[in-house]
């Protein structure tokens, strides 16, 4: 058996037939969308195609769709530019959760430092959101609420449609950003019935390319842009597109909404079975994130009594491609701010692994790294035992 990649919440393999789709563009179709010859017109065409199919999936208005140079990027627009945009009515306060990824945790910190307050509400021990929590982080003067759909490291979902009901109804004056980059291909997202202002995806979550992304901006919602330069995007992002990517990222999409990724039931099973054979065969584990509102291809898992690191390595050295809750620095074992945030126990925050599935992976290979991760799991305790 080859190498068994299980870290897709991390990026996913470009799928062959978004690949042919972008290699056909590159070579056909390689003019700027903003020329006004025949190849620009083929251009522009190929990037407003894509723009349709995306929107159409996120339940928006094409008009409402920016492509960026992936989610980070469209975080940061999404959250700088809206804080800036809303600086002239007096609203210098933010809120977000405290397990959201760096993408939109550090922007705000950027933002923090020129200036703004900023509010983070906790989460509860499976990782989840309290929606009153959020309410009662308004203020008047608060500008924009920032909250993920689900989280990268453990998986749970969060309750973004009742947190922007809430904010319709006593806060409708704040934009509501939502980072969907996690959630892309294996949820489904409605911006309309989730009542978000701004939402970020990216490709390479959905078996798309690197380098592509984008931002939902609902109708009237105000934006300063930071990229500047030029009137693509209308006038919200400058540069030359980068259209064989776009491209790419459509076809993804159309891949996905006519079932050639896979079902993420059948996902699920896999995910259980992963699950239920490691609590069988290493014990002493405990499952980091919600039982039930949790992406289908997500386990977050601690072999208590090891370094979850040294399970990685381990894992790696045998073909076996996770990845962990925790960093290792010169001088001590970094651990995820998610786990922390769930006030997980510092031993079980250190020996967490994350298993993140795709519509690839087989029973086969999830059998063979629940063997492997008993027999490396029982090595790492024996040594650890040793005087």
């Amino acid at each position: 058996m080859g190498t068994i990649y299980l870290d897709h919440n991390a990026t996913t393999r470009t799928h062959p037939d978004v690949v042919r789709e972008m290699v056909r563009v590159l070579d056909r179709e390689f003019g700027s969308p903003q020329s006004l010859h025949a190849l620009g017109r083929r251009a522009r065409d190929t990037v407003e195609r894509a723009r349709e199919i995306l929107a159409h999936h996120l339940r928006a208005r094409p008009a409402e769709t920016i492509f960026t140079s992936g989610g980070t990027e469209a975080d940061n627009l999404a959250l700088v530019g809206a804080a800036l945009a809303g600086e002239a009515s007096g609203r210098r306060h933010l809120v977000t959760s405290a397990i959201e990824h760096h993408a939109v945790l550090v922007p705000l910190q950027f933002l923090q430092q020129r200036g703004f307050a900023l509010s983070v509400v906790p989460v509860d021990g499976q990782g989840l959101v309290d929606p009153d929590d959020v309410r009662r982080a308004l203020r008047p003067d608060t500008a924009l609420v920032s909250v993920m759909a689900a989280n990268n490291e453990v998986g749970t979902i969060q309750p973004v449609a009742e947190i922007g009901r809430l904010l319709r109804e006593h806060a409708p004056h704040v934009v509501f950003h939502c980072d969907a980059v996690q959630a892309l291909g294996k949820l489904p997202i409605d911006v309309q019935a989730w009542n978000v202002d701004l939402l970020a995806v990216a490709a390479h979550k959905v078996y798309g390319p690197k380098g592509v992304g984008a931002l939902y901006v609902r109708k009237g919602t105000k934006l300063v842009p930071l990229v500047r330069g030029g009137h693509h995007e209308k006038g919200r992002r400058a540069g030359t597109e980068n259209v064989a990517g776009i491209a790419g990222f459509g076809r993804a999409i159309e891949l996905y909404e006519a079932g050639g990724l896979g079902s993420p039931d059948e996902v699920g099973q896999l995910r259980d079975r992963l699950e239920r054979r490691l609590g069988e065969a290493v014990g002493d584990v405990r499952v980091n994130g919600h039982p039930q509102a949790r992406l289908a291809n997500t386990l977050n898992m601690s072999f208590r009594g090891v370094e979850g690191e040294s399970v990685i390595v381990d894992l790696d050295l045998e073909g076996v491609e996770v990845s962990g809750g925790s960093a290792c620095t010169s001088a001590e074992i970094e651990v995820s701010h998610v786990l922390a945030a769930m006030a997980l126990d510092r031993r079980d925050m250190q020996a967490a692994v994350r298993f993140s599935l795709g519509w690839e992976n087989t029973q086969e290979e999830i059998d063979r790294v629940v063997d492997l991760c008993a027999a490396i799991v029982a090595k790492l305790r024996r040594l650890k035992r040793r005087p």
